[in-house]
């Protein structure tokens, strides 16, 4: 069984913002398939799929940002998914509007979300795809993630969406060093 968890803050007020491309990627997978049966557990809204033979859940916490990790965490235990078979998907300052990357592990880079599932999960070792927001020192950093892309910045994350989704599926089929190695 697989946990892939897109991160993002709930609400309509939110749903357009950079820290939402989480949210944003999880949607696009799912609206392609068709796939709109959301249930609600553990302060997440989720669905289940079977791709290729195995369960996989898709999971957008609602709690905010920074409490993320609790839904995380809630979800791995009751499923009893291993921390091997968890990917989250996150908005990145430090990458230019667009770019993505793929880790293993790493630093939480200072995101409040990646610091809550660290904290939750005890490690900073789980699978994640980075999707880059860009970043504009002009500007605080919580009104920047909490803002809408501008007109030349949509086009760059709408791409990267498009990209998400043919990584999610990759995701569900080969190791992830061939992944990494594969759109890194």
């Amino acid at each position: 069984m697989k946990l892939i968890v897109g991160l993002g803050n709930p609400g309509k007020d939110y749903e357009k913002t950079r820290h939402n491309v989480g949210f944003m990627v999880v949607d696009n997978y799912l609206n392609k398939r068709n796939e709109h049966n959301f249930k609600t557990k553990f302060s997440g809204v989720y669905t289940d799929m079977i791709i290729s033979g195995e369960k996989v859940i898709f999971l957008k916490p609602q709690k905010y940002m920074n409490l993320s990790g609790e839904v995380i965490k809630s979800f791995l235990d009751f499923y009893k998914i291993n921390i091997k078979d968890l990917f989250i998907i996150n908005d990145d300052l430090d990458m230019p509007c667009g770019k993505m990357r793929l880790r293993e592990k790493g630093s939480s880079g200072g995101h409040n979300g990646l610091k809550n599932i660290e904290l939750n999960l005890g490690t900073n070792e789980y699978k994640r795809l980075k999707i880059g927001v860009g970043n504009n020192k002009n500007i605080s950093t919580k009104d920047y993630v909490l803002g809408c892309f501008d007109n030349t910045e949509s086009p760059l994350i709408d791409e990267a969406i498009r990209k998400a989704e043919f990584i999610i599926d990759d995701f569900l089929k080969y190791d992830f060093v061939d992944l990494m190695n594969k759109y890194n």
